[in-house]
């Protein structure tokens, strides 16, 4: 046998081999993030002066009154429905009275905002006497993971061992684009050692300089973010090289970010100059922005074209989670109204209804996390059946994809062109795909962005690019599952809005590609080209990691061994 054909061979072996190994990629990251849990045990406990029962502290921030919807829901008709809000912060325990009727009191004496509780004090509200006691905060701790030490618990990959599985795929994926069925090029492994060069510099630092507990998160976007670069080496290297350069500064946004916003209290103060930010930042896109597939939206600074709704999407969430932050809190949730219409209108105005949607898809969501309120989502969604009508009326090539819109095969050739090719192309790429570089879709406009679902699903196969569409989704499922152990409600909220941005936005760009919904022209996260989208992406995932306990965990325990 000759080495060609003994190379063939192994070209061929590897299309069978890769959706099997993204398959247990996936999987190892989301079983670590499943075992690496702190046990949900309480944090303190209420013990009720009367009775002596014991009531579990298990949150940061607990709402307490005679409300059903409270943390800890008190028997006691002279409590006020939402009467106060127990917290922890840096300095200690607090709770905050929230206009309540009888007032809260510690150790007797009226308690105003953020009042002070030690352990052995004593919280009244109403004619109901709590004392503070010491839970089960400190006793059980995930121990750091980083490096080479050994796994928290049986079964879980060491976080360098998972780096190099997903090294070793990257890798795969690079041998399948160096040796195409049009020409053999060993440019692609240029590309790779950067690529592998940028991912473990960033474990490093993560996880030896800044040494967080965890690394299951970076890992999963890590492999995301390889997958989409390396997509990119048989269609263009400059935007191979560039999204390489993007992804890198959306590693320091993201360290940034969890830096910037583990103070909960830095994140209120922060509430205004960023919404004011990110206003001017639509503003100068609205005046300077120049329209590139159909939508004004990108700005040109020099040879560098960047879309500033990709950062507002960042700015949006720490706005909406900061306005949620001080619980019962109505006055910053209309300032998020007034925020969200502003960039609603700004991007209709852009003509990026994409993006829109998302945005208010994502409104809907921490409408429907602040209030709980049905009425209020169904009175949103009237408001953009409206708004919808008139864009179509108004919006001729808008009409134009909703006409094609589950007819693409009565317009293949004209408005459902891309989808029609998507469709056709992802039936030929099989359950393995046809090999990195080999497909066709490539020489489809937009197939590096808006349709690289089905770029995927060509040239890697169906089960490597579902297995990343369960991956985003688990996503969602994961950031849900850590809000009951985040340090404050700006955690839950902004982690669950981020992972349900992203699954929507995910959810538009699969299902818009493939004819299920109307194609909407946005990126699919961490894989779609485009240097502003993988930043923003980036970003986004700061919010879940700094909403998962164990990122303070060790600073905690250290923190605690001191004062002891």
């Amino acid at each position: 046998m000759g080495f060609q054909a003994f190379l063939d061979i192994a070209v061929v072996a590897l299309r069978f081999l890769l959706p099997v190994y993204a398959v247990v990629i996936i999987y190892q990251c989301f079983a670590s993030m499943r075992r690496h849990r702190r046990p949900e045990k309480p944090l303190v406990t209420l013990e009720e002066k009367s009775t002596g029962m014991q009531i579990p502290v298990l949150f940061w921030e607990n709402s307490i009154g005679r409300s059903k919807g409270s943390d800890i829901c008190v028997d006691d008709p002279t409590v006020s429905r939402d009467h106060c809000v127990l917290l922890r912060r840096q300095e200690g325990w607090l709770v905050s009275d929230i206009g309540s009727k009888g007032g809260t009191y510690v150790n007797k004496k009226k308690a105003r905002d953020r009042t002070q509780v030690l352990i052995d004090d004593e919280i009244t509200v109403g004619s109901t006497t709590f004392t503070l006691k010491r839970g089960d905060e400190f006793q059980d701790r995930i121990r750091p993971s980083w490096f080479f030490s050994k796994a928290s618990n049986k079964g879980s990959l060491q976080p360098y061992k998972l780096m190099l599985l997903i090294t070793f795929f990257h890798l795969f994926m690079t041998v399948e684009a160096c040796f195409t069925n049009e020409v053999q090029n060993f440019e692609p492994f240029t590309v790779f050692l950067c690529l592998e060069a940028l991912l473990w510099s960033f474990f490093f630092v993560s996880t030896v300089i800044l040494k967080r507990v965890n690394f299951e998160l970076e890992a999963l976007a890590s492999f995301l973010t390889g997958i989409g670069v390396i997509l990119l080496v048989r269609q263009e290297m400059r935007s191979a090289y560039i999204q390489l350069i993007a992804a890198g500064i959306g590693m320091v946004l993201f360290c940034s970010l969890v830096k910037f916003i583990e103070n909960p209290d830095r994140v209120n103060s922060w509430r205004m100059a960023i919404m004011i930010g990110a206003i001017a930042l639509l503003a100068i896109n609205i005046v300077f922005g120049t329209v590139q597939y159909g939508a004004a939206n990108w700005i040109k600074i020099g040879p560098v074209t960047v879309q500033p709704s990709e950062f507002v999407k960042i700015a949006y969430i720490f706005v909406g989670a900061a306005a949620l932050d001080k619980l019962q809190t109505k006055r910053n949730f209309l300032e998020f109204i007034i925020f969200s219409a502003i960039c609603v209108g700004a991007l209709a105005l852009m003509g990026d209804f994409g993006t829109a949607l998302i945005f208010f898809a994502t409104f809907l969501l921490i409408a429907f996390m602040r209030s709980g309120d049905f009425k209020t989502v169904l009175l949103a969604l009237v408001s953009v059946v409206f708004a919808g009508t008139i864009v179509l009326k108004f919006k001729p090539y808008v009409a134009d994809r909703f006409a094609a819109w589950g007819h693409v095969w009565e317009h293949a050739q004209d408005t459902a062109y891309q989808q029609a090719r998507v469709l056709t192309y992802t039936a030929s790429g099989g359950l393995s795909g046809v090999g990195v570089g080999n497909g066709y879709l490539k020489y489809v406009g937009a197939s590096e962005s808006d349709l690289v679902f089905g770029l995927l699903s060509e040239e890697m196969g169906v089960i490597v690019s579902f297995a990343i569409a369960f991956s985003l989704v688990a996503l969602a499922f994961y950031a849900r599952a850590i809000t009951t152990r985040s340090r404050s409600t700006f955690y839950s909220i902004s982690a669950c809005c981020a992972a349900g941005l992203m699954i929507i936005q995910s959810a538009l760009n699969i299902f818009g590609a493939t004819d299920i919904l109307p194609l909407t022209g946005v990126t699919l996260p961490f894989i779609s080209a485009g240097g502003s989208s993988i930043i923003s992406c980036w970003g986004l995932l700061a919010f879940i990691k700094a909403a998962d306990e164990r990122t303070y965990a060790a600073k905690r325990l250290k923190r605690h061994k001191e004062n002891d």
